[in-house]
């Protein structure tokens, strides 16, 4: 099971609705985007990188974000989704 944090959830419709103003569909494609990205992380949830302590970075192959998680006993949680560029560290907090 995966959970997205409040925030992060905020993140992907921030990020889809600003891209759906850039070009029609583009919002729904980063969408499905991250959507692509969260099945593989649930199907091999130990391959990508650590980012700092036990959250780990998987970047969307189409657009410039990380999904941030964590690996749980019941459920893998998402963190954050980030861009690449823009304020680095600002979820560590969460």
């Amino acid at each position: 099971m995966v959970v997205f944090f409040k925030y992060a959830k905020q993140e992907v419709d921030d990020a889809a609705h600003f891209y759906e103003m850039e070009f029609t569909a583009l919002g729904q494609s980063f969408k499905e985007e991250a959507k692509k990205a969260v099945s593989r992380i649930v199907q091999y949830p130990a391959a990508w990188p650590v980012e700092r302590g036990d959250i780990r970075k998987c970047m969307l192959h189409k657009f410039p974000y990380n999904l941030l998680y964590s690996v749980e006993e019941q459920h893998i949680v998402i963190i954050a989704v980030a861009h690449q560029h823009r304020k680095p560290d600002y979820w560590i907090d969460r």
